[in-house]
């Protein structure tokens, strides 16, 4: 697939977070630019990454410069189990020193349209921009079993072509409504990170990978910067099926 930049392969997940973690910090060291944005990924992907950041490189990080926010949030109170802020704040925001007008969360207690339209807006009022949508200097993104990536499920597809910045999702099974970056704000990153491990993940990563006809079906397989760098972080169990 022609717009993948890079695909690193590592021994264990532990490995990927290492790796992902000395990569954010050489970019944050590296920019000059006084807002840093990182959009952040939910689910269980980042569990490790956080508390290997936390544990390891809190303080190698220029947390005062950097932004962050949320590529998809369930609609839950931000203290639910199933908040994909709260994994945040107990795995990385309460290890580390970072100014809170700096976090972004989206409101999963309210009202999804209304926080959706809220949260777009910040998105445009808060990111540079290049053409008519928001720019992020990072984001860092999950694979589903079933392909979705950030709340972008497959039978949903059509919300990478959305015209807003974010959009109202529902999980296909749960019916559990969600709130989502739209593809066109994923595709206009500088940079991307797909941070995949484990077994369950392999058929999907060969699916993209090979760029078979199955992948057409899977949303993650529609992640494309047109600007940007796209960059998949694998375990060796994610990566034993590509060909």
């Amino acid at each position: 697939m022609e717009h993948i930049t890079e695909v690193k392969i590592y021994k264990s997940p532990k490995k990927v977070y290492n790796a992902i973690a000395k990569s954010i910090i050489k970019l944050t060291q590296e920019s000059q630019q006084k807002a840093f944005d990182i959009a952040l990924s939910g689910g269980n992907s980042p569990k490790g990454l956080f508390k290997k950041i936390s544990k390891k490189y809190k303080d190698e990080i220029p947390w005062k410069r950097i932004h962050l926010w949320w590529g998809d949030e369930r609609c839950v109170s931000p203290d639910s189990e199933q908040s994909n802020y709260k994994m945040t704040v107990d795995y990385l925001l309460s290890n580390i020193d970072i100014p809170e007008e700096n976090i972004h969360r989206i409101r999963g207690e309210e009202d999804p349209e209304q926080e959706a339209k809220r949260y777009s807006k910040e998105l445009e009022d808060t990111l540079n921009s290049r053409g008519k949508d928001p720019v992020f200097d990072l984001i860092i993104l999950g694979l589903g079993d079933d392909g979705h990536t950030a709340s972008i499920f497959p039978d949903q597809i059509e919300l990478f072509d959305y015209p807003e910045n974010c959009a109202v999702a529902q999980h296909p099974i749960s019916g559990q409504k969600r709130i989502t970056l739209t593809g066109n704000v994923l595709n206009n990153a500088n940079r991307i990170y797909f941070l995949v491990t484990g077994e369950n993940k392999a058929m999907r990563v060969s699916e993209i990978m090979n760029d078979n006809e199955a992948a057409k079906l899977l949303p993650a397989y529609y992640i494309a910067p047109t600007n940007g760098d796209l960059i998949w972080f694998l375990d060796e169990e994610a990566a034993s099926l590509i060909s």
